[in-house]
């Protein structure tokens, strides 16, 4: 988990996610919530033929628990595929190829994964043709998915610079194909975790 993160904002739709932030450090810092470290290595046993796991040093999996109960689980980049290993699917006969998300969380309640890229540009370059591929890695992150029956919604979170008017068609297109975008801030409450009752109240 990345330190110095900043916390959410009341809001009136309760507690946003920034785009400077990561999302287990975010999570941890609301009131009521837990956020537990939950990344093995996982190994089958020579011997055995047992699968064995060896905590991580290098953090890329979280449990998130609400009033102690677990309501989700966090994930980033290679840290999705080390719970592919845990659940026992094998990735690689469902897509060619990793794809890595900057942030992701499996809601239990809704059954849905959410993807989180975080997009943030000074300037014309790749970022602007990367932003047209979600359509693609939508449609890998539901075939990745399809085989443990979740849902997946794919977010951009962007900064400033997309709110530029020679942005609007890839803004545009964003939507046309399922997937979704906000600027700078994403509401806890949009994945349908809970929202600790205090930060909810429209002030």
């Amino acid at each position: 988990m990345k330190k110095g993160g900043v916390g959410g904002a009341n809001t009136k739709t309760g507690l946003t996610f920034e785009l400077q932030t990561d999302l287990p450090t975010f999570i941890a810092n609301q009131k009521d919530y837990n956020v537990i470290e939950n990344d093995f290595d996982f190994v089958i046993s020579k011997k055995t033929g047992k699968l064995l796991k060896y905590k991580r040093k290098k953090v890329a999996r979280w449990l998130v628990e609400f009033k102690g109960k677990r309501v989700a689980e966090i994930f980033q980049q290679h840290g999705l595929y080390r719970y592919f290993d845990e659940v026992k699917l094998d990735y690689k006969k469902v897509i060619s190829r990793k794809l890595l998300p900057d942030d992701s969380i499996f809601v239990i309640d809704n059954n849905t994964v959410f993807i989180i890229e975080k997009k943030t540009q000074n300037g014309s370059g790749s970022v602007d043709e990367k932003l047209q591929t979600c359509d693609f890695k939508l449609k890998q992150y539901k075939k990745l998915f399809s085989p443990l029956n979740k849902e997946v919604k794919y977010y951009y979170l962007l900064d400033d610079w997309f709110l530029q008017p020679s942005y609007k068609d890839v803004l545009d297109y964003i939507i046309s194909v399922g997937c979704e975008y906000r600027f700078k801030y994403l509401p806890l409450k949009e994945f349908g975790l809970p929202v600790p009752e205090e930060d909810y109240e429209i002030k």
